[in-house]
């Protein structure tokens, strides 16, 4: 499983989502989207570091490849069963990454956007989970349906998953205190967190066999 970080780069968070998912018995790998270790500490810089690789599809594909085939190298790694992961700004990565046709066989996104580069027909192979905080105010409504749309005209596996008074970063323990410090609309949500980790479960046992 490889595990992509939020806007602030690969911090502890993503490496403690691995942790857990390794003491569950798969081999996961986080990539770093920025490169050299590089990690934000405060929004206009992490938002300049996650705006790069937004605007630039051929940048993200570049850097999420490469993460792919260095997982490809690890010992006991299944090609014919891999899997993404991502939070936030990871999210938008790794269903951008799908939809431009990585060779992936489910990908998962926790409190992602849903905007990026549009599908064509054919190319998405994954089946596609989206973990939704229903209070998310940086996923508009909008932003939902038309994403629903168009995994639906293309005929893609998706499974979409809202969890009420659940806000944007639900997944991370860190994100209520962060949200004070920022002033932002970002909270922990244990109860969303450990539904949407069950849900992930189902729904890898449901597509990677």
């Amino acid at each position: 499983i490889l595990i992509v970080h939020e806007w602030w780069g690969l911090n502890d968070y993503p490496k403690s989502r691995a942790l857990k998912l390794a003491k569950e018995g798969f081999i996961a790998i986080c990539i770093d989207m920025y490169g050299e270790g590089i990690v934000a500490d405060n929004p206009k810089d992490a938002s300049e570091l996650a705006g790069q690789i937004y605007e630039n599809p051929k940048l993200l594909w570049l850097r999420f490849n490469a993460g792919y085939e260095t997982a490809l190298k690890i010992r006991g790694v299944n090609p014919t069963k891999m899997a993404a992961i991502g939070y936030c700004f990871g999210g938008s990565v790794v269903l951008n990454a799908a939809k431009m046709g990585a060779p992936l066989d489910a990908v998962v996104s926790f409190h992602g956007g849903l905007a990026g580069v549009p599908l064509e027909k054919g190319k998405m192979k994954a089946a596609v989970l989206v973990c939704n905080g229903a209070a998310d105010q940086f996923v508009p409504e909008k932003e939902i349906m038309k994403f629903k749309e168009e995994m639906k005209v293309n005929n893609v596996d998706f499974t979409f998953i809202n969890y009420d008074n659940a806000t944007h970063a639900f997944t991370n323990p860190n994100s209520t205190k962060v949200g004070e410090k920022f002033k932002m609309p970002i909270a922990y949500n244990k109860e969303a967190d450990d539904k949407s980790w069950t849900d992930f479960f189902v729904f890898m046992r449901q597509k990677v066999n």
